[in-house]
């Protein structure tokens, strides 16, 4: 019988899920996403390769509730940061800063784009998650127009062009030009949205 992990049967779930989303992400940043296996990843994570089974059909599954788990989290952290913010432009600004200090990334290279390796299904699946952080600033936009700090706006196109901005943006990892990078993307971000 597989030896349990924790204290509970969910606390052993829960723990397994931990190492495959650890595993997943080392090796991707090493490999890159269509080079490995799920047994790359049951040997990385210290689990039974069959264990995996237990929670997720296949790869692309696996990689789908990762980063539905890492959206989550992130989206749970920029709540609590916003809760004390009550005006939208601080709003935004903070929005903009808690982007600029998101440092886990899911990192591909060397391997092809997601977009690539994936199955049209398991793509809608990914897409999905963007979604959660869009809400978050859909919400902030909508706030600010009905105030009359921002203009009214076609949220469906600023949304995705804020988010598309702040998801490429390189930000130094330190030092003065780090705090440089941060303010001027927020500078662009608040005069694209006719910030007053």
């Amino acid at each position: 019988m597989p030896k349990i992990i924790g204290g509970s049967l969910s606390e052993h779930r829960r723990q397994t899920r931990s190492r495959l989303f650890a595993a997943l992400s080392t090796l991707m940043a090493d490999r890159g996403f269509d080079a490995i296996t799920l047994a790359d990843i049951a040997a990385e994570a210290g689990v039974g390769r069959t264990a995996v089974y237990n929670h997720v059909p296949d790869k692309e599954s696996l990689l789908i509730a990762y980063i539905t788990h890492e959206t989550e989290q992130y989206v749970a952290s920029l709540e609590r940061v916003l809760e004390g913010v009550d005006e939208p432009v601080e709003q935004l600004r903070t929005y903009v800063r808690q982007h600029a200090a998101l440092r886990r990334e899911i990192h591909l290279a060397p391997g092809a784009t997601l977009r690539s390796v994936l199955s049209h299904g398991s793509q809608a699946r990914l897409r999905e998650h963007a979604v959660l952080v869009e809400d978050v600033l859909r919400r902030i936009l909508t706030a600010g127009i009905a105030s009359g700090v921002l203009p009214v706006q076609a949220l469906e196109t600023t949304v995705p062009l804020i988010n598309a901005c702040l998801s490429s943006r390189a930000v130094p990892d330190d030092g003065p030009s780090r705090q440089a990078a941060i303010a001027a993307t927020e500078t662009f971000v608040l005069r694209a949205v006719g910030a007053r």
